[in-house]
């Protein structure tokens, strides 16, 4: 069975994320932030990190980098409400994006 590391810190979209990931088969960790992602990933290995990328503590790009240090073979796949990114003066998204 897969094993997947799911980082996401809005509580509704994780749960959403865990129950249909579960119904397919899959065995799902979950955390609201990339900190405590990132100290379960170091415990054990897992075959896919689906991550947030605006979290706190440990954001879902630094999370993604950290991780595949650990495992360069694991696979990453980035979730994100757009409008946040788009909308958040610190990011490196385009800033002429419509959103």
């Amino acid at each position: 069975m897969a094993r997947i590391l799911l980082a996401e810190d809005d509580d509704d979209m994780r749960r959403f994320l865990v129950k249909a990931l579960e119904r397919a088969g899959y065995q799902v960790s979950d955390f609201d932030n990339g900190a405590s992602a990132y100290e379960r990933l170091r415990e054990e290995p897992f075959s896919l990190l689906l991550t947030d990328i605006v979290m706190p503590e440990m954001d879902g790009i630094e999370l993604a980098r950290r991780a595949t240090e650990i495992d360069p073979d694991l696979k990453v796949m980035f979730i994100t409400g757009f409008a946040a990114v788009a909308l958040n003066p610190d990011s490196k998204a385009p800033k002429d994006a419509k959103v």
